[in-house]
């Protein structure tokens, strides 16, 4: 059975602000030092997954920069715009009905391209695990994070260890559910029990079983996109996809489907993951110093102490600071406590507010 890659790539990044904007989302940006996150995650997955049969979608905004920046291994018709955002199921069913048209039923590995894997080797075993599992079983795969700390900036999933099933060189577990974002001491909880991973949003199955899924889970966003697959292919399609799109449901995935169905394992991965949500992840991709500072750009630091201090250009002279952010580029700056890292998406939706698109 054929294996394909769809690669989401249509999210805004808004944590990221203000390095990540509309058109040069984090996906298109090198955090890494190496190359552009979504460059990493085509690189990750081609070894299993040739680039002829790896898909991406993202949206119209992004169109052109993606054109720029992605590899030319990827074929032109394998991108796949969105006329709106409407969330990943959305994209997802769009994307398993390309696949479909193309391939009958196949096989297909969801991942988002603004990850972080430090192990690429241990994360191919498990992509292959499954794929192997979602073929064999028809089951709806996930890959769930081994957790290194009690985080309450992900979701979880809650396995059955005595319900254990092999697949290849690794052991897959029955999904008990999935859980939203816990506060500390539930998140605590979660990680001594040893039953719960970080949920990382990478999924594997056969087209056939996810589109059933949307049938039975999410049968409006089903019927409406249905009524596109004949023209899927043709130069039709994205007049189609204009008009359909932007009446389909705006759901996760997760909440559409995952958390309803029963057909769900999970394979656990230790690879050195991180979705680099927010500025005070990057300690997770780029090393901290002697002080534990991050740094990036032309900067001087006196005694400042865990902080990140990230330059696109000018001098940021760092005076005493403790557990800070500093970030700047050419038209903003921000400042703010690494405590509050996840509310810096608050500036962008003040700034949608204040009509400053010159910003956004």
């Amino acid at each position: 059975m054929e294996r394909y890659g769809v690669i989401m790539a249509g999210g805004g990044g808004t944590r990221f602000w203000p390095l990540s904007r509309t058109s040069t989302p984090k996906q298109f940006l090198n955090i890494t030092g190496e190359d552009t996150m979504i460059n990493d995650t085509i690189k990750r997955i081609k070894d299993i997954i040739p680039p002829e049969r790896i898909l991406i979608v993202t949206n119209k905004a992004q169109e052109k920069m993606l054109k720029k920046v992605v590899s030319d291994e990827i074929p032109h018709e394998n991108i796949l715009l969105e006329p709106v955002g409407r969330n990943t199921a959305a994209c997802i069913a769009y994307a398993s009905l390309v696949i479909k048209k193309r391939s009958g039923d196949a096989v297909m590995g969801v991942f988002p391209s603004d990850h972080y894997i430090k192990n690429t080797h241990e994360f191919q075993r498990v992509l292959n695990a499954a794929f192997s599992l979602a073929e064999s079983s028809g089951k709806l795969v996930t890959m769930g994070i081994t957790p290194t700390f009690p985080s309450t900036g992900y979701g979880y999933i809650n396995f059955d260890r005595e319900r254990g099933i092999q697949a290849e060189d690794k052991t897959a577990f029955e999904v008990i559910e999935f859980v939203e974002k816990p506060d500390v001491p539930k998140a605590k909880a979660y990680v001594e029990s040893g039953n719960y991973l970080w949920n990382s949003g990478m999924f594997v199955w056969k087209t056939s079983v996810i589109l059933s899924s949307f049938e039975r889970f999410l049968p409006r966003l089903y019927s409406k996109l249905v009524e596109v697959e004949e023209y899927i292919g043709t130069p039709a399609e994205k007049e189609v996809i204009e008009k359909v799109y932007p009446t389909l449901p705006n759901i996760s995935i997760d909440y559409g489907i995952m958390e309803r169905a029963v057909n769900v394992a999970v394979i656990p991965g230790d690879f050195g993951w991180s979705d680099v949500g927010s500025w005070d992840s990057l300690g997770t991709v780029i090393p901290p110093d002697e002080n534990g500072n991050i740094t990036r750009g032309d900067y001087v630091d006196i005694e400042t102490r865990n902080s990140i201090i990230y330059s696109s250009g000018r001098l940021i002279a760092a005076v005493g600071l403790e557990e800070m952010i500093v970030v700047e580029t050419c038209d903003a700056i921000l400042v703010c406590p690494k405590r509050k890292a996840q509310e810096v998406k608050k500036v962008v939706e003040q700034l949608k507010k204040m009509g400053r698109e010159d910003l956004l």
